[in-house]
């Protein structure tokens, strides 16, 4: 296995981002849902783009938008990634993916999650990422039964998400699944929403990076 990537989601402030990029993780995460309380706004902000550094890929988080709105703010913000994060569907994915664009698509897992319905993604998306299910779209805070994940035997790579904090690293080292490839934090390291901790982010990167989590 590939070493973990780390993606750092839902960041608005430049200072903070700044911070956060110093850490070095592989994706930084900016929401364009407004009902989110880490919503960084639609209009390009020429602050946040001039803080992020080429090799920490820029990620697009949407929830059932438009394809038109989506690609018009994929190219404002010099997006590098999309992540659906509502009910898109296959079709959707695709018709994104066509576009040359690298494609996460979210799922909200619970105990009656349906993995057999993931096949129909395969192959119109780069990565899944599996949160935890909640009563609307986006993080919850909680982590799900990552043991659930034991029922998913297809082929595309997947990130962790929900709830993920630094008291975490040691189940983070015991988990193992042949498509893992990164993990996604957010919440579990905020002051307030879209205000990250600098200090315990890259604590937590460091760990991960010298650590074994292969």
């Amino acid at each position: 296995m590939n070493e973990l990537k780390i993606k750092v989601c839902g960041m608005r402030d430049p200072e903070n981002i700044s911070g956060v990029v110093a850490a070095r993780p592989d994706f930084i995460g900016f929401i364009f849902y407004p009902k989110s309380k880490r919503f960084v706004g639609f209009d390009h902000s020429p602050e946040v783009l001039s803080v992020v550094p080429e090799s920490v890929k820029k990620v697009g988080v949407f929830v059932d938008e438009t394809p038109e709105k989506l690609l018009e703010i994929y190219k404002n913000w010099k997006l590098d990634v999309v992540q659906l994060h509502g009910n898109e569907t296959p079709e959707y994915c695709r018709q994104i993916r066509n576009s040359g664009i690298t494609v996460f698509k979210a799922f909200s897992v619970d105990e009656s999650f349906d993995f057999a319905a993931l096949e129909a993604y395969s192959g119109v998306c780069d990565f899944f990422l599996f949160d935890t299910k909640g009563q609307l779209p986006g993080g919850t805070g909680q982590k799900f039964n990552w043991e659930l994940l034991e029922k998913y035997k297809g082929s595309v790579p997947f990130f962790l998400s929900g709830g993920i904090g630094p008291d975490d690293l040691e189940a983070i080292r015991n988990f193992e699944h042949p498509r893992w490839r990164g993990i996604d934090i957010n919440s579990g390291f905020e002051i307030s929403p879209a205000l990250k901790d600098v200090e315990k982010v890259k604590s937590f990167i460091s760990a991960i990076r010298k650590s074994n989590y292969k």
